[in-house]
C-alpha cells in the first residue's frame, strides 16, 4: 500500500469518527486488498441506552439503609405507618362523600381517628425510650410530606364548616343538625311523593314543609350553624323547587318593603306640605304685631281728642 493511500486512509478515519458522535454507529472507509475504497459499518451502542452494570450481589434497595443514629425509631416509623392507614381511609371516605356533599355526616369518625394520631406525632411528649417523633417525622427535610399532607386535611374540614354540625369531639352529630335533616328529609319526600303528578298540586301540598325548611335555614344562616352538607343539600333543595317543579313560596318581607316604598314615595309631599304651612304660620306671626300697634295709636287719638 502505498503512501499516499495510507494518507487517505487516515483522513477517511478521522472524518467517519467525527460522525460517530452523532451516531448510532461507525461507518469506517477503508481500502480493500485491490486498493479501492470500501465502507465498512461498525455497529456499537448508542449512548443513550447505555445501561450501568449492577452486581446482583448488591442490589439497589440497599441504598435507602442509613446508619441507625440517622433513621427514625421503631415507635416512630410505627406511628407514621398507622397515620398512612388512617389518612388513607379517610381520602377513601372524602371521595363517595364528595357529590351530593355528605363530608361531615359520613367522614367525621375518619377526620377525628387522624387528628388524634397526628396530634400523637406532633406531640413534644416523649414516647417509649425518651423518643420524640415531632422532629424526625414533621420538619426533618425540606418538604416536610407529613405536615403538607395533614395541612391539606385541615384545610378541607375548615372550609367545609363541619365542626358547625358536628359535637365539640367530633364523636356525633348535633341535635340542630338532626333536626334539620328530619325536616329536609320531609320536604324531600313530600317532593317524591307528588312530583310524578300535576305540579301544581305539588307547589300545594309541599308549600308548607318547604316553607319550614327554608326558615329553619335561614335561622341557621344567621346563628351561623351551617355546614357544607345542609348548604349543598339546600341549595339543591331549592333548585328542585324553583327551577325543577317551577314553585315559589311569597316571601314575607315584601309587605315591609312596600310600606317603605310607599313612606319615601310621599316623603316629599310630607315636605313641602309641612313647609307651606310653617311658612303660613310666620305670615301670620309678622302680620299680627303691626295690627296691634295701629290699634294701639288709634286708641292713643281717641284718648286725646276726649
Amino acid at each position: 500500500m502505498s503512501s499516499h493511500s495510507i494518507f487517505v486512509f487516515f483522513v477517511l478515519l478521522v472524518i467517519n469518527i467525527h460522525a460517530f458522535v452523532a451516531s448510532d454507529g461507525l461507518n469506517v472507509t477503508a481500502l480493500d486488498s485491490s486498493g479501492k475504497l470500501t465502507q465498512v459499518s461498525v455497529l456499537v451502542n448508542s449512548p443513550s441506552v447505555f445501561k450501568p452494570i449492577v452486581d446482583s450481589v448488591y442490589p439497589l434497595s440497599l441504598l435507602s439503609s442509613f446508619p441507625e443514629d440517622v433513621e427514625i425509631s421503631e415507635y416512630c416509623s410505627d406511628l407514621l405507618l398507622v397515620l398512612g392507614q388512617r389518612y388513607v381511609a379517610y381520602m377513601s371516605c372524602l371521595i363517595p362523600a364528595a357529590r351530593p356533599v355528605k363530608v361531615c355526616q359520613k367522614c367525621y369518625s375518619g377526620y377525628s381517628s387522624l387528628v388524634q394520631i397526628y396530634q400523637n406525632i406532633s406531640s413534644d411528649q416523649m414516647g417509649p425510650g425518651n423518643v420524640s417523633c415531632r422532629d424526625s417525622l414533621l420538619h426533618s427535610d425540606r418538604l416536610m410530606l407529613v405536615y403538607l399532607l395533614y395541612s391539606n386535611v385541615e384545610n378541607i374540614w375548615d372550609n367545609s364548616n363541619c365542626a358547625q354540625c358536628l359535637s365539640k369531639d367530633f364523636q356525633s352529630q348535633t341535635n340542630d343538625t338532626l333536626f334539620f335533616l328530619n325536616v329536609l328529609n320531609q320536604t324531600l319526600s313530600c317532593f317524591e311523593k307528588y312530583k310524578q303528578r300535576n305540579l301544581t298540586e305539588l307547589c300545594k301540598n309541599c308549600k308548607k314543609s318547604y316553607k319550614d325548611l327554608n326558615d329553619l335555614y335561614s335561622l341557621k344562616e344567621l346563628n351561623h350553624t351551617l355546614c357544607i352538607d345542609l348548604e349543598d343539600a339546600m341549595n339543591m333543595t331549592r333548585r328542585l323547587w324553583s327551577k325543577n317543579f317551577n314553585c315559589f313560596l311569597p316571601r314575607e318581607e315584601t309587605v315591609p318593603v312596600i310600606a317603605v316604598f310607599s313612606f319615601m314615595l310621599f316623603l316629599p309631599i310630607v315636605f313641602y306640605l309641612s313647609s307651606f304651612l310653617h311658612s303660613e304660620q310666620k305670615k301670620r306671626k309678622l302680620i299680627h304685631p303691626n295690627r296691634a300697634k295701629s290699634y294701639t295709636g288709634l286708641m292713643n287719638i281717641q284718648d286725646k281728642q276726649s
